[in-house]
């Protein structure tokens, strides 16, 4: 575990890591990346039951990236906690033969429990997963990721009502709220915000926090588990691009590479809050 000091250091070197392997690898996703940093660091630095040389082990928690563009920070949270030995210096992201694709594929990269990219599938997966929990009476939690955009999808109310009406209260799940998707903003979309309200009319239990205060991010985990007999939602107001002045809250990051210039600034902003 870590102390909310440790976690912000750790945050902001995967951030640091997830710029790096975009721009080295001359693809990806920086806004989404960045946008689920602090939700990533805290699970896997100071709640989720791992063992990096075990990765197979079956009472682990797992944890399904449904918005699998947003892998880089995934990727960095994994090297970081150990799952590929020494900290690897190369990505290769999304290169030719590469285990670090632009999705996170399952059975190619250490720790990676779902493949995904094809968005709207990880609570329906993630809802699978929990029942198996159940009837294996395995005491482990599924932890998803999922965009604000992505719930358009119709196949996550699927997943939400099954959820619900299995009562599968080993099963969390954060939303990063940060208003926009590829395309435009989700209000030009679909007119509405109210994501706590749907969920909770699924009959879920849901708290709405901070996605980049790490008190906020514990407490409702703590919450979560704490509540029988209902999957819970962690809606999370975040910011795409966060941490990088010229990249927050900027759609035109959502993908794209830093130039070198970009890159070196984004080394130096970063930087500075991991060694302060």
């Amino acid at each position: 575990m870590m102390n909310n000091n440790e976690l912000k250091r750790m945050a902001n070197h995967l951030r640091i890591e997830a710029v790096r392997m975009i721009f080295e690898g001359g693809d990806g996703h920086p806004g989404p990346a960045l946008s689920i940093a602090d939700i990533v660091t805290t699970l896997y630095f100071d709640e989720m039951q791992l063992d990096p040389g075990n990765p197979e082990w079956e009472d682990r928690d797992r944890l399904i990236l449904s918005k699998g563009h947003a892998c880089p920070i995934y990727y960095a949270a994994l090297s970081a906690k150990g799952f590929f030995g020494d900290k690897i210096a190369d990505y290769r992201l999304r290169g030719l033969g590469s285990i670090f694709q632009g999705h996170p594929v399952m059975n190619k990269t250490r720790g990676v429990d779902m493949t995904s990219g094809s968005l709207g599938n990880g609570i329906s997966i993630a809802a699978g997963m929990a029942m198996g929990a159940k009837y294996l009476k395995k005491n482990l939690t599924v932890f998803v990721i999922a965009g604000d955009g992505e719930l358009q999808e119709g196949v996550c109310w699927e997943g939400i009502n099954t959820a619900a009406a299995h009562k599968l209260d080993n099963l969390i799940v954060f939303i990063d709220k940060n208003g926009w998707q590829s395309g435009g903003t989700i209000l030009d979309t679909i007119g509405s915000d109210n994501i706590a309200e749907r969920f909770e009319a699924f009959k879920w239990h849901s708290q709405e926090i901070d996605g980049h205060d790490f008190d906020q991010i514990k407490k409702a985990i703590k919450n979560a588990r704490e509540v029988e007999g209902k999957p819970s939602v962690i809606v999370c107001d975040c910011i795409k691009g966060k941490g990088l002045s010229y990249m927050e809250d900027d759609n035109l990051w959502h993908k794209g590479v830093p130039t070198p210039e970009q890159f070196a600034a984004a080394r130096k902003e970063l930087e500075v809050l991991v060694d302060g």
